[in-house]
């Protein structure tokens, strides 16, 4: 009679088990899996493919660090930057125009002079309301700076 035992997963009978604890060698048949006779048949395609992998990673650190390459969110920070540097050069000589242009610029180019600190004279350019531009409601901070600087070296 021969009884059959799970032994670590596989079907065995007496036979097999004395074999094994005597020592003896015991031929097991393997059965392979899909998997496995896809890796034996293509051995030579996983350095390959570990070779992509290697090479899409160093392509893309090289493509970000040296080439120039950016992300989406950061080209659109890059763009708004940008726009608002334009636009503070645009909008600058326009607020230094209105402020020489007006009626009484002597005397407020003179109380201009006065203001010592860059914080008061963004103040006074903004309460003068030269920094204004049509179609806003408030002065933008980035043209009163410039304003201001431009006024302040011309002195």
């Amino acid at each position: 009679m021969v009884r059959t035992t799970r032994v670590t997963g596989r079907v065995a009978d007496e036979f097999f088990l004395r074999a094994a604890i005597r020592g003896g060698k015991i031929r097991r048949k393997t059965l392979l899996t899909p998997r496995h006779n896809l890796m034996k048949k293509y051995a030579n395609l996983k350095p390959g493919i570990w070779g992509a992998v290697i090479g899409a990673a160093a392509i893309s650190v090289i493509g970000f660090s040296s080439f120039g390459w950016t992300l989406g969110s950061t080209a659109e920070r890059m763009a708004k930057e940008q726009a608002q540097t334009a636009v503070v050069a645009v909008l600058t000589p326009i607020c230094v125009e209105k402020f020489q242009h007006q009626a009484d610029a002597a005397t407020k180019l003179i109380e201009f002079k006065k203001v010592s600190s860059s914080w008061d004279r963004r103040s006074f350019i903004e309460k003068g309301g030269w920094a204004t531009m049509p179609g806003t409601d408030g002065p933008n901070s980035a043209v009163v700076t410039a304003c201001a600087e431009r006024l302040g070296s011309a002195l």
